[in-house]
């Protein structure tokens, strides 16, 4: 008898320790190797700028209430409040000890695309890397060469104020696990060369849906409500729909569309407000055609 409970003790605690394994295996980070990011050549900070722009990094990396030049000093401090705790965005600006200026381009890309810190931890999605995993290595390649040229900041952010189990980094490795994706967002019926770019844009570096896009539970996207609104993460109201089913923008042209993000005011003169301001004059610095692209996609997105 004591035998026989010695070996499905004994069972039980290598069921446990494979499972453990197994867990391990499944969500531990997974950061692409250095050799990846060898080789891309020389980094083209004037597209770097571009790729600035349309990620918005100034959006949440400035200081906050700073204006003009001042912003692109991304000496972070940002409180971004969750239904899992406040998260505090960090340094990104070159210096060496508060923000990135120690890192390689390996570190950076990692951090980017695979949600992978330095240290070799999972990063929290509260930094949109799930959108950010679509960009190109060389658009990461030029974005990291600019950020180099901006001015440096000593400022340290705090640390996130999580409580258990949100505070425990490698259970992001399970929400990688079930939400975690480098695929288009959805399938096109219609994909020229423009709409191809639009789709690039809003679900990559312009990580449109991270604002426009349900979540459930868990903070992963509903994945059959792309862009159809969500409730506004700062509290107050909702992100609209922008599917061509709309309500809000459905009846506009891609020409209104375009001219919106170029101008901020609608087809009836009414002007962009809350969290959009700070989006609209981000892409007035891209170029037109990335504007019409970006209308195109929203207007072959499919409706909800």
């Amino acid at each position: 008898m004591v035998r026989r409970f010695i070996r499905f003790l004994l069972c039980l605690i290598g069921v446990a320790v494979l499972g453990g394994c197994a867990f391990y295996l499944i969500t531990a980070p997974d950061p692409l190797p250095e050799s990846h990011w060898a080789n891309l050549g020389a980094p083209d900070t004037a597209n770097g700028e571009m790729v600035f722009w349309a990620g918005g990094c100034v959006s949440c990396h400035a200081a906050p209430g700073s204006e003009g030049d001042a912003k692109l000093t991304l000496s972070g401090g940002l409180a971004l409040k969750s239904p899992f705790g406040t998260f505090h965005v960090p340094n990104i600006s070159p210096d060496e000890k508060a923000g990135i200026g120690a890192w390689t381009l390996a570190e950076f890309g990692n951090a980017m695309k695979r949600g992978v810190g330095p240290d070799g931890k999972h990063l929290y999605p509260s930094f949109p890397y799930g959108s950010y995993s679509r960009m190109s290595d060389k658009d990461v390649n030029d974005l990291f060469a600019f950020l180099k040229t901006l001015p440096k900041s000593t400022s340290v952010a705090p640390p996130h104020e999580l409580p258990f189990p949100f505070n425990i980094r490698l259970a992001l490795g399970g929400w990688k696990f079930l939400y975690f994706s480098d695929q288009p967002r959805v399938a096109l019926a219609k994909s020229d060369d423009k709409v191809k770019r639009g789709q690039y844009l809003v679900e990559g570096p312009g990580h449109c849906g991270e604002c426009h896009t349900q979540r459930d539970a868990l903070g992963g996207f509903k994945s059959d409500m792309w862009l159809a609104g969500a409730p506004n993460p700062e509290g107050k109201g909702r992100i609209p729909d922008i599917t061509p089913a709309s309500k809000n923008i459905g009846g506009w042209s891609e020409a209104d569309i375009a001219s919106y993000l170029e101008t901020g005011f609608t087809p009836d003169f009414d002007s962009v407000g809350g969290s959009m301001v700070d989006v609209q004059k981000n892409i007035t610095h891209l170029p037109a055609s990335d504007r019409e692209a970006i209308a195109a996609y929203l207007k072959a997105v499919p409706g909800r």
